[in-house]
């Protein structure tokens, strides 16, 4: 039982370490994110390592490195012939684990998309994140990866986003934004009324829309008048905001 907390443990601190991994990704310089998704299998497995031990309190622990390579199907960052090296160390009597690791998708076009990989093995599935870049090696690869996993077969039935036990994947892009600047720009004026009327009043060559609420106050003031009058920029129409007569 003490291995196999170990075993969450080490998984637990594996999926923290990619977290802060891909917050740190996420600077000043991206500026787009799009849902991306794709299936793969890699079952054939070369160059595979394994070791057994049995813990002192009877639990089978197997650890294997191996190269698996398939196929990817999906959106077009996630589509090519597959190869993933993995690690695993799972286990066997609980069949709790861990594995982790990187995988490659060989793009028709342009540079190849790359992650590393962290994820919880159990019960023969796999369920963890991935983080990299996509062909574009300015677009960031940010998705949640599930599969079917041993160690003598490889990955079956995997999952790059698309509803994938852990949820979706992202790619994030570089790009612009361009943010919306709200301008106040206040006026007032004092002196000599020179056109008044229910919608607009003009002091001293400053001319305001009237709104509805101090219609009544304008509705006292008369041309050769004397006012004060204080106006600001709303929706692009200048908009009086204070009127107050002056004798």
């Amino acid at each position: 039982m003490k291995r196999t907390l170990l075993l969450a443990s080490a998984a637990l601190v594996a999926l923290v370490a990619t977290s802060f991994a891909v917050a740190k990704g996420l600077d000043g310089n991206t500026r787009s994110a799009r849902a991306v998704a794709g299936t793969f299998t890699a079952a054939t497995a070369s160059k595979v390592e394994t070791r057994t031990c049995t813990t002192s309190d009877g639990k089978t622990l197997v650890s294997t490195k191996g190269l698996y390579t398939g196929a990817a199907t999906g959106d077009a960052d996630l589509t090519g012939n597959a190869t993933l090296r993995a690690s695993s160390l799972i286990n066997t009597t609980d069949n709790i684990g861990v594995v982790s690791g990187t995988l490659r998708i060989d793009v028709a076009s342009g540079r190849d998309t790359q992650a590393q990989f962290d994820a919880v093995f159990s019960g023969g599935q796999i369920a963890g994140l991935a983080t990299g870049h996509a062909h574009d090696p300015a677009a960031k690869l940010v998705a949640n990866l599930s599969a079917g996993f041993t160690g003598s077969g490889g990955f079956t039935n995997g999952k790059i986003g698309g509803g994938t036990a852990g949820g979706a994947a992202v790619e994030l892009g570089p790009g612009r934004c361009q943010s919306t600047k709200t301008v106040n720009e206040h006026s007032e004026a004092k002196g000599i009324i020179s056109a008044v009327s229910s919608s607009s009043i003009t002091v001293a060559g400053l001319t305001c829309a009237v709104p509805a609420n101090l219609q009544s106050k304008v509705a006292g003031l008369a041309v050769n008048g004397h006012a004060e009058i204080k106006c600001s920029l709303i929706n692009a129409v200048n908009t009086l905001t204070r009127v107050e007569a002056k004798h």
